[in-house]
């Protein structure tokens, strides 16, 4: 049950709020003029409740951990990416000749 708090509770305490929300996965219900306005909850709350991965994602993700591709930097992924590229314009360019 999310806790109930004022727009301008939320407002004024806004950091304390995303700091529970993110590390407690407390989720705050933020009330205007006493009607419900929006709901303040952390993404990883969002995505396993709200959200959930489909089965194929979450497959993809058990096999890349499988293989410790889950531990790829965002230059290693980038290296690889620009690498396929370059061998699919690489490709491209023999098959016109």
């Amino acid at each position: 049950m999310p806790r109930v708090l004022s727009a301008l509770t939320a407002r004024t305490q806004f950091a304390q709020i995303m700091e529970r929300a993110a590390k407690k996965d407390e989720r705050f219900l933020v009330s205007r003029r006493g009607e419900p306005q929006v709901i303040i909850m952390s993404v990883k709350d969002y995505i396993d409740t709200i959200a959930p991965a489909p089965t194929f994602l979450k497959e993809i993700q058990a096999e890349a951990k499988r293989k410790g591709l889950d531990k790829l930097s965002m230059r290693e992924i980038d290296a690889v990416i620009a690498s396929v590229r370059r061998k699919g314009r690489d490709k491209k360019l023999k098959s016109k000749k």
